[in-house]
């Protein structure tokens, strides 16, 4: 962009110009990354089967010389090639690609080639592979090698947890342990118990792997266990049941386990902790007890791209006296190093308004992520100490360069009860304060908004409202205390941040308190239900997704067998109060805020009925409302789905806040 070119708003269509990171790993002798970014476009092998106008999303593996700075392309770009994987001697690259009917695994020659595929499953395989120690065999995670149940035949449900959100209905694609010479050969399937087993995790000696059993055919809760299996198929529990398990690895010597997750008992949405228990077994030693936060927490992603690649990452140094792992600090995510022996300290390493994601370590190069606020996501490293930190990549300057960005207020508040509350607001680069302003609600509700890249925050912005987003009680990033403050009380003190937010913003003179309009998704969805039957103050209403009706979400959700009880403190039948208390649809009689419901019709998590029960009560009110139904969309469909539906959940939510917030009360 030359000096006398003028930046324009943000508007839908730049969604499609991005270029997002997927996801990178170092070389053994640290001289390159790999790294994964996707691009959208109408042509390659699926444009035949694209519509007119209709975009397509391809993922490239890219190849970065850490001396030259040089960048290679890898793979064609004509396929979603993904989770890259080092041969250890740095030779070749394990894949995953769907450049086939479903996604298998390949391998390609670092010095470039021609791929060659190793695995042909019948239903594709469920994730990446990972080399053995010696580079001979693959490990991954993938469903039966046999086509999947037919689901339009009659068929009988057994299971407690019998369909999960994105993944189907359980029996037949349930995942096992695999691994397959890398010469070639039939897959050898190591785990065959019904559950789903996933992030394989090899020995530093090849002689078994780590992985998550989740999904138990025989229980309700969705939690991980920690297990080892060896080549002859021989499982054993590592901890048992302590809790929830989010990420795993090795200590380079293989004598312990280092893991994140939380201790059994505790309430949800509390901290997860690093942990450290030997490789037989045995009591886990939590090394994080003072750290308020926890680790492995993160912010609430606006796309498929960055939210695949903010999973919890473990990185041991070589002489295991540390750990490198994400910690979320209020809005932001940084990197903290944690000793693993002798005395407790955890060190922070990479900080500053952003979300940070630990990749990989080599040495002493760390690889990380980071994304803000006006930037979707780059790589970079650093030394183990955090200096000499360098931006690897600039995939977006370009097309950052030619828009105009919203500058960003921070905001404190307090709640009803007085507890300081944060928020932000992103104000549009053209018109005059007080803006028409969009209260957007994070989901969760155990999670947060912060310094990440949103895109629908900057369309909104684009589009001339401020946008302001809030980290109401049950977000973590704060401490248990407040994290867990919902519980048995959803719509009280999270309601009553909010509106504290609001009031802020207006008593500062950003937000036009007659141009107000508020959405959200999932439990952002369920809030936004929940404001229009408190309050007339929003002009329009979005919920995406939403929780509105606690007895039945209980029954129909894959999730609301427990997630409900541990939220509410019990069963319906237990606390039938509780339920219709914190129930939008027990208020939604009385909205007059016009509102459109936005609904996946395959959301297993918040089924369709939710939106359908509040749809009718406000139909047979008088209160203005439509719904925007996406065909085949899971619970984050339109954030993980096929580009169109992104499109129309976009246009969808613009539309709606222009024709109401936006409109001439005179008129």
């Amino acid at each position: 962009m030359t000096m006398h070119e003028e930046r324009r708003p943000v508007e839908p269509q730049d969604l499609f110009r991005l270029t997002l990171l997927q996801g990178a790993r170092v070389s053994p002798d640290a001289s390159t990354v790999v790294y994964a970014a996707s691009t959208i476009r109408q042509d390659g092998p699926a444009k035949e089967d694209a519509k007119d106008g209709e975009e397509k999303e391809y993922v490239a593996l890219w190849l970065l010389n850490l001396h030259s700075s040089q960048v290679r392309q890898l793979t064609t770009g004509l396929a979603k090639d993904s989770n890259a994987q080092w041969s250890p001697d740095d030779s070749q690259i394990a894949f995953l690609s769907t450049r086939d009917e479903k996604p298998q695994i390949y391998t390609i020659p670092v010095s470039g080639g021609e791929a060659r595929r190793v695995t042909f499953l019948k239903q594709g395989a469920g994730g990446g592979a990972v080399w053995s120690p010696d580079g001979q065999r693959l490990a991954f995670a993938a469903p039966a090698d046999a086509d999947p149940p037919d689901r339009d035949r009659p068929y009988r449900i057994t299971r407690n947890m019998y369909r999960f959100d994105a993944a189907g209905y359980l029996d037949g694609v349930a995942h096992d342990i695999w691994v397959v010479d890398v010469a070639g050969g039939e897959p050898r399937k190591l785990t065959d118990d019904g559950c789903q087993n996933s992030m394989p995790v090899w020995s530093p000696d090849g002689s078994e792997l780590l992985y998550l059993a989740s999904l138990f055919p025989d229980e309700y809760r969705m939690y991980a266990r920690l297990r080892a299996v060896n080549l002859d198929g021989n499982v054993r529990e590592i901890i048992g049941d302590r809790g929830n398990v989010l990420a795993m690895t090795w200590t380079p010597d293989g004598q312990q386990i280092v893991y994140i997750g939380g201790a059994h008992g505790r309430p949800i949405g509390s901290k997860q902790d690093l942990w450290v228990v030997d490789r037989a077994g045995g009591t886990p030693v939590c090394r994080t007890t003072s750290l308020p936060n926890g680790v492995g927490g993160s912010l609430q992603p606006d796309m498929a791209a960055f939210g695949d690649i903010a999973t919890a990452a473990i990185l041991v140094t070589a002489d295991a006296t540390a750990a490198f792992v994400q910690s979320q600090e209020g809005g932001t995510v940084r990197i903290v190093r944690v000793a693993l022996r002798g005395q407790e300290e955890v060190v922070p390493v990479v900080t500053g308004d952003r979300a940070c994601v630990p990749l990989d370590l080599v040495g002493d190069k760390l690889l990380f992520a980071a994304s803000r606020l006006d930037n979707p996501a780059d790589l970079y490293c650093c030394t183990g100490v955090g200096s000499d930190e360098q931006q690897l990549t600039h995939l977006n300057d370009d097309v950052l360069s030619t828009l105009e960005l919203p500058a960003v207020e921070h905001l404190q508040f307090h709640g009803t009860d007085g507890v300081p509350v944060e928020g932000w607001l992103l104000k549009p680069s053209h018109g005059q304060a007080p803006y028409p302003t969009i209260l957007y609600i994070h989901g969760g509700p155990h999670s947060g908004f912060g310094h990440m890249f949103s895109f629908d925050f900057q369309m909104l912005a684009g589009a001339g409202y401020a946008v302001l987003f809030v980290n109401q009680r049950g977000s973590t990033g704060y401490g248990d205390a407040f994290a867990t403050a919902i519980i048995g009380d959803w719509g009280n003190l999270d309601y009553g941040d909010l509106m504290a937010g609001v009031d802020a913003a207006v008593a500062q003179g950003l937000a036009d308190p007659e141009r107000l309009g508020v959405c959200g998704l999932s439990g952002g969805g369920n809030l936004s239900s929940w404001i229009v039957g408190q309050t007339a103050r929003f002009k329009a209403a979005v919920p995406e997704n939403p929780v509105t009706n606690w007895v039945s979400f209980y029954g129909v959700s894959d999730i609301g067998p427990w997630f409900a009880v541990e939220e509410l403190g019990g069963k319906p039948h237990e606390i039938p109060e509780v339920y219709r208390r914190c129930s939008p649809i027990t208020y939604a009689h009385r909205c007059t805020t016009p509102t459109l419901l936005v609904q996946g019709e395959a959301d297993y998590r918040c089924p369709a009925e939710q939106s359908e029960q509040f749809f009718a009560v406000l139909k047979a009110n008088g209160c203005p409302v439509e719904m925007l139904r996406l065909p085949a969309s899971s619970h984050a469909g339109s954030i993980r789905g096929d580009l169109a539906l992104r499109r129309a959940q976009n246009d969808a939510l613009l539309e709606w806040m222009n024709r109401y917030v936006l409109a001439d009360p005179s008129s």
